[in-house]
């Protein structure tokens, strides 16, 4: 079974536990902060799935890096899920647990990578149009990024849909379509 489906179950319960704890809110800061730990030290997750490393070690390392920092529940997921050999989808069941909490409370993520930085009023329309295609009523949470190497125009990705309106792509068409044109 993939890592991705082994952690979206564990996410799953874990999010029923906090919604019968009333701990949701909680909780989600929690996987938030872990999520972000891991992401700036990929050894953490290197270590975390080691399966030659004692869980008693690993339990160490969590405790050092999180006591006081997160709740008790959260202590309590991350010793159970290494107790049980299941440290390699601490990282994967703490993404799912964040997606599955964003679709609970109707919480949709855009990204959109822009030449230059888009200012508050583009923000605004670009988070009213993903609000027009997905839903009126969901919160769009908006990550931005500049690239500069897209010239001008923008990429924006919401779930698994793209949309590149960049010039950069603009002229890579343009030059397949000439190139098309020249082998004929």
């Amino acid at each position: 079974m993939s890592e991705l489906t082994v952690g979206s179950r564990y996410a799953k319960s874990l999010i029923d536990l906090a919604i019968e704890q009333n701990s949701l809110e909680q909780v989600k800061s929690d996987m938030d902060l872990f999520v972000q730990t891991l992401k700036a030290n990929h050894q953490l997750q290197i270590v975390l799935s080691n399966p030659i490393i004692s869980h008693d070690k690993k339990i160490n390392i969590l405790d050092a890096l999180f006591e006081g920092k997160v709740s008790k529940a959260t202590i309590g997921f991350f010793k159970i899920m290494i107790n049980k050999s299941r440290g390699e989808v601490l990282f994967y069941t703490a993404q799912e647990f964040i997606n599955q909490y964003n679709a609970k409370k109707n919480i949709v993520k855009a990204k959109i990578v822009s030449a230059v930085e888009l200012s508050a009023a583009n923000k605004k329309a670009v988070s009213e149009i993903v609000k027009a295609e997905v839903g009126s009523n969901c919160d769009v949470i908006l990550e931005t990024k500049i690239d500069p190497s897209l010239i001008g125009g923008f990429i924006l990705t919401v779930g698994d849909k793209q949309i590149d309106n960049s010039i950069a792509n603009s002229l890579k068409k343009l030059k397949n379509e000439f190139a098309h044109e020249v082998a004929k």
